[in-house]
């Protein structure tokens, strides 16, 4: 049977963001199969144009998935900020900054438990070149990366980490929390049952802690 019976084909799109289209096209396949599912012919189909109309925007399929990379990179960011806004407010900078590192942690593993397809795509390309646009940006306009940084920044200022081991530690807990997200999703650690996975989350993060 024709997968692509009753979808209408076109050449131009009637929306004028084409582009658009097609990324998000792509995100919603990595969301059930991972980046694997980023497919030039589906992905044009689901966007209701002929296959040629991708190569308008994008050279081939890498280049797609890139763009769909940064799209999930920027979903991954925004996970994080939420995590962020639902902070109480304290008056112990001390104790704020700490909750920042743990917030933006337990954002982290949601999404990659909640989002799994979504997150494999998210580091499914290691060229992170121009893709015309696509930022990995959150709402706030900082990526994952730049949100940790700013995190350990605030430790500093609070006296919580010393100036002089703050170079790098961003790699140190990146590494631990990714590790950790990537053990739970496709590692030996997926079965384990969601209070024990909240148990092992907690761990990490009070290792953090004490590592940096």
């Amino acid at each position: 049977m024709d997968s692509s019976a009753g979808v209408p084909k076109r050449n131009t799109y009637r929306h004028g963001d084409l582009r658009n289209a097609l990324i998000q096209a792509g995100l919603e396949l990595t969301r059930g199969g991972g980046p694997d599912a980023v497919i030039l012919r589906e992905v044009t189909r689901r966007a209701g144009v002929v296959p040629n109309a991708a190569y308008r925007h994008f050279a081939d399929r890498r280049a797609l998935l890139r763009a769909v990379s940064q799209a999930a990179l920027a979903q991954l960011a925004s996970a994080m900020e939420t995590e962020l806004a639902a902070l109480p407010s304290t008056g112990d900078p001390a104790e704020s900054a700490r909750a920042r590192i743990r917030a933006l942690a337990t954002g982290y593993l949601r999404f990659a438990q909640a989002e799994p397809g979504l997150f494999r795509a998210a580091f499914s390309t290691t060229d992170m070149v121009d893709t015309g646009g696509e930022s990995a940006a959150g709402a706030g306009g900082l990526t994952a990366f730049q949100l940790l940084g700013a995190a350990l920044e605030d430790l500093v200022e609070a006296g919580v980490l010393p100036p002089d081991r703050r170079p790098g530690a961003e790699y140190f807990v990146w590494s631990a929390v990714h590790g950790l997200a990537v053990l739970l999703i496709d590692g030996p650690l997926r079965g384990l049952l969601p209070v024990q996975a909240r148990e092992a989350e907690q761990r990490l993060m009070d290792s953090i802690e004490r590592g940096i």
